[in-house]
């Protein structure tokens, strides 16, 4: 069903948005839940009429994301309608990372502290906010795990079903952490490629469905810019020399550059040059393959990494992320599930936060960069860490536990100590 007949009742409100614009050839067309060009095939962002934009106008606004909405999809209104309210996560100085990678500055971008542990909230708050604007009823997923945490929360706070499918293989804690919101939760015997495809035959058929990340995902995947608003704004409004972005679909990488570009463009932040890197797990690794042989096609992979929420064989904005990379003059590399772990161990032993699996690989990668000296070590750096080490518990279960079981006296205590 298109926009034009959900919203024949009433005027459509999102915002700055004003049309859908294909990324190959620049065709437009009216705002709707749509994410393919039936033009040139190639899939839909959203393009804006910003007006006027005011740092001190954004930071009158709430704590959460919405304090950028004249920046977003989304309605006027938005922070009045229940919502997770996601957004505005801190921003570490991470002295001690800083040291152990040989880089002089590092921020890391700490969004495990939202409300569903994950990044995922943010993108999945714009979704739902367009959603509501096209008439739909059902929030929608495939996931490789946090998206089902965010949309089935999200939709449990707005008073709408869910529908979440993911691969059966996906980790117990995200599993559990999904279900607990009582939506329906499908777990599908295949990897996340059969999943999505299996989510675009749906949302084909169910015309009630909002899929985030399939019809209405132009609106969903204009969420991420919201990293790269805070992380500029908590800079005290400037782009970072150098960031590293962990790669799944390849769409956080291309937003948070979009919101950078944006930011430069209304004179919100000076126009700094600045240097996007990607992150990926060598056993899921299609977009490092395609940089390091300098192709920009991406080849899809069968997917064998415990990094199972990077772990999207096929990813879809896959070319667009070489192509940032490659424009910005960063890299994209890739590392091991032992180094994986190690990146994990390593954030939590020198800052006190324990990521998942993707932000052990943005660790990893991040040593693995300065190590092949792409990362400039004189440069300020941020990482991106984008969800809770929690909801991975297994990658590391059989890498740490208790030094030693003893009896409960001092003695004891001491003896184990000293080995």
């Amino acid at each position: 069903m298109t926009a034009t007949l959900r919203t024949t009742k009433r005027t459509l409100d999102l915002g700055p948005a004003v049309e859908l614009v294909s990324k190959e050839e620049g065709h437009r067309q009216p705002l709707a839940p749509e994410f393919v060009s039936a033009e040139d095939f190639s899939p839909l962002e959203v393009a804006y009429d910003f007006g006027r934009v005011r740092r001190e106008d954004i930071e009158k606004g709430p704590r959460n994301i919405w304090r950028y909405k004249s920046l977003l999809p989304v309605p006027s209104n938005v922070e009045e309608i229940p919502n997770t309210e996601p957004g505005c996560t801190r921003l570490v100085r991470a002295d001690r990372l800083a040291k152990a990678l040989g880089l002089k500055r590092v921020w890391v971008k700490d969004d495990t502290g939202n409300p569903t542990h994950s990044f995922k909230d943010r993108v999945v708050a714009v979704a739902l906010a367009a959603a509501r604007e096209f008439g739909f009823e059902v929030l929608a997923c495939p996931s490789t795990g946090n998206l089902a945490n965010a949309v089935a929360a999200a939709a449990a706070r707005a008073g709408w079903e869910s529908v979440v499918l993911v691969p059966k293989t996906l980790e117990r804690a995200k599993i559990l952490t999904t279900a607990v919101y009582d939506g329906a939760l499908i777990a599908v015997d295949g990897n996340y490629d059969d999943v999505n495809r299996l989510a675009t035959q749906l949302a084909a058929e169910n015309e009630n469905w909002a899929f985030v990340n399939v019809n209405v995902r132009p609106y969903y995947s204009e969420g991420s810019k919201t990293l790269a608003f805070e992380v500029a704004e908590q800079l005290g409004w400037r782009r970072p020399q150098q960031i590293v972005v962990p790669i799944a679909s390849g769409s956080q990488l291309t937003k948070v550059d979009k919101g950078f570009r944006e930011l430069g463009e209304l004179g919100l932040v000076e126009q700094s040059p600045y240097k996007i890197f990607g992150a990926q797990a060598t056993g899921c690794s299609p977009v490092s393959a395609a940089f390091r042989a300098g192709h920009d096609v991406v080849q899809p992979v069968k997917p064998d990494t415990i990094a199972r929420s990077l772990a999207i064989g096929n990813p879809a904005d896959g070319p667009y992320v070489l192509d940032v990379v490659n424009r910005t003059g960063g890299s994209i590399e890739d590392v091991s599930d032992e180094e994986v772990v190690e990146g994990i161990r390593l954030l939590a032993r020198t800052e006190g936060i324990f990521t998942e699996t993707a932000g052990g690989v943005t660790v990893a990668t991040a040593k693995k960069l300065v190590e092949a000296g792409k990362l400039n070590p004189d440069e300020e750096t941020v990482l991106l860490i984008t969800g809770d080490g929690l909801k991975t518990l297994d990658a590391i279960e059989d890498k740490v536990g208790p030094r030693a079981t003893v009896p409960a006296n001092a003695d004891a205590v001491r003896a184990a100590l000293a080995k």
